[in-house]
Order: C-alpha cells, then sequence, then structure tokens
C-alpha cells in the first residue's frame, strides 16, 4: 500500500524544526487508520445481538476515532507550529487509544472486530509515545 504521508513531509518547502519525519509520518498514519478501525468496529458493535452490552465500547470507539482523526489532521499541518499544542493533541490521542484498548480487549476473545481494534489502538498508542519522546 502506498502511502502519502511521507512524500508530502518530504516535500514540505520549510525546515520541519529537527521532527524525525519518520516518527512522524508513522504516527500520522497509526492516528488515520485507528480513526477508521474504530469507527469500524463501532459500526460492528453496533450489529452485534448484545449491544446492549457493548455501549461504553462503541462510545470509547467514536471518542478515540474522533481523537485520533483530529490528531492525525493537526500533525499533519507544520506552519506555525506549536509545540506544546503539539504535545497535549499526542498526549489525548495516546490517552484514548490506551482506553479504547483497553476497552476492547475485554470484548476481543467474543469479537473479533474489537481484537483488531485492540491491535491498531495499540499500535497508534506506540506511535505517539515514540513521537512524543522525539520532542524532548
Amino acid at each position: 500500500m502506498t502511502h502519502h504521508v511521507k512524500s508530502m513531509l518530504d516535500t514540505y518547502p520549510k525546515d520541519l524544526g529537527g521532527v524525525d519525519k519518520d516518527k512522524l509520518a508513522e504516527c500520522i498514519e497509526a492516528c488515520f487508520e485507528c480513526a477508521q478501525t474504530c469507527t469500524a468496529c463501532a459500526d460492528a458493535c453496533l450489529s452485534e445481538d448484545m449491544v446492549a452490552e457493548l455501549t461504553t465500547c462503541i462510545r470509547t470507539n467514536l471518542d478515540c476515532a474522533d481523537i485520533c482523526a483530529t490528531t492525525g489532521k493537526a500533525l499533519s499541518r507544520h506552519t506555525g507550529y506549536d509545540a506544546n499544542l503539539t504535545r497535549a493533541v499526542l498526549e489525548a490521542c495516546r490517552t484514548a487509544c490506551k482506553a479504547c484498548g483497553d476497552e476492547c480487549e475485554r470484548h476481543a476473545e467474543m469479537h473479533d472486530h474489537c481484537r483488531v481494534c485492540a491491535e491498531a489502538c495499540r499500535r497508534c498508542e506506540k506511535a505517539c509515545d515514540e513521537l512524543l519522546a522525539t520532542l524532548g
């Protein structure tokens, strides 16, 4: 699969200020992938016969999807960069991914979509951690 995230970072006309481009690209990709996976998991939960038992999972999925999408968008913008805002957004995303991953893991044995979602959340949580570590 071709991702244009790295290509766009490489063609940015100004200096990115020492940000690790590989970690940044990985985090942006993980955010958008997690947003899509969480949205799909919430939808799959709504299709389950036992939907009432999955309300917390659905809510957590939708919150995580919105936060990941917002984080991916914010990380894609570099003009007028604000390191404090970037850190706050990454920390919020990491927190949302941890909560959603934990919730989906509770249902993973019974629902494969929750297992897949938990994996995407863990990948995004890790990508946020790794990018945060490079920001100092």
